[in-house]
């Protein structure tokens, strides 16, 4: 293999690498479930208490110090709340499922969308919240494992059985999203009625904030020496491959703003989680979501992995309508 060989495979390797983190749920950390251990270790409970998820500092998007209460009275007001979490981070995961908790209590027609599930996936989410299945043959059925079904995911889920409220299947399933980027649109566009319902193609453009963020991130993870910047030929290849990589980024945005539109005819308010690059500063997933539904209000909290002071750094303004400090992950 020779250097400009090597050179591109290395960007390409690492930008998938970030294209799957930033889009939703990292598959295959450990074996799907099937076996006892395997079982057990999907259905831990979480170990931070409701209480403590609670009580983490958050910001309003201008700054200013904000309360539990005064985020959950902002989401009694919103047809759609977005939740952008860092993927895996216990503390993060805690919060959210306590905040979906304490939207049901206000608005217990509420429905939950989740990135981390495909929307082939939903068939078995439907059986286990009926009923239908128990948990092994659901964490079986829809393929979960360590790494893409953290407490906080279990307990989202199991917040809305036991208040009998629907849980949306809200992404792509990944074959889809691996055929937008390489083959384009149009291949996804010649594919029969029904493999269609399990995806959505834009109608719309991303902004270019959006883009030239995705490209910032990608870029700034790829590893790239000083001598490959300067290649010229290694970098307008690197470009086409950005140019298919947010094909498919988009692509998943669409989608599952969809799915939300089609969730609010099962309720109200829609909390969708997901990986906060989609929707902070106004990101991804809140744009598809606006071009869908012209009218909908909406409501995106996201978390910051560092310690909070006593003042909101100005750089993390505006990342959404309210900002939870999270600290650094100490683990599962």
């Amino acid at each position: 293999m020779n250097m400009r060989t090597w050179s591109i495979s290395l960007a390409m390797g690492v930008l998938l690498a970030n294209t799957l983190l930033m889009g939703g749920c990292v598959q295959g950390k450990q074996a799907t479930a099937g076996s006892d251990s395997a079982v057990a270790a999907l259905t831990r409970p979480q170990r931070i208490s409701p209480e403590a998820a609670r009580s983490a500092p958050l910001f309003r998007s201008s700054g200013e110090p904000a309360s539990w209460n005064e985020l959950i009275s902002a989401t009694s007001e919103a047809d759609v709340v977005l939740i952008g979490e860092n993927h895996g981070h216990e503390l993060g995961l805690a919060i959210a499922a306590a905040l979906w908790e304490d939207v049901l209590e206000r608005a217990p027609m509420g429905v939950l969308a989740m990135e981390f599930f495909e929307r082939d996936q939903q068939d078995g989410l439907d059986d286990y919240l009926t009923g239908v299945i128990d948990e092994r043959a659901f964490l079986r059925a829809t393929q979960r494992s360590v790494g893409n079904y953290p407490p906080g995911h279990r307990a989202m889920v199991e917040i809305a059985k036991s208040r009998q409220r629907p849980v949306v299947a809200a992404n792509a399933p990944r074959r889809y999203v691996r055929l937008a980027r390489l083959e384009g649109y149009e291949r996804l566009r010649g594919l029969t009625e029904e493999q269609g319902r399990l995806f959505a193609i834009p109608a719309a453009d991303a902004s270019a904030a959006y883009r030239a963020s995705f490209d910032e991130v990608m870029n700034q993870n790829a590893g790239l020496t000083a001598e490959q910047r300067a290649d010229v030929r290694l970098m307008a290849e690197r470009s086409t491959a950005l140019d298919a990589t947010f094909r498919s980024q988009w692509m998943w945005d669409w989608t599952m703003a969809q799915s939300v539109a089609r969730a609010r005819a099962l309720g109200s308010p829609v909390v969708l989680v997901v990986g906060r690059f989609h929707v902070e500063r106004d990101g991804g997933t809140v744009q598809a979501v606006r071009a869908q539904s012209p009218d909908v209000r909406t409501l995106v909290v996201t978390f910051v992995d560092e310690p909070a002071g006593a003042m909101m750094p100005e750089s993390d303004r505006g990342r959404g309508d309210f900002v939870v400090f999270v600290g650094r992950d100490r683990g599962q």
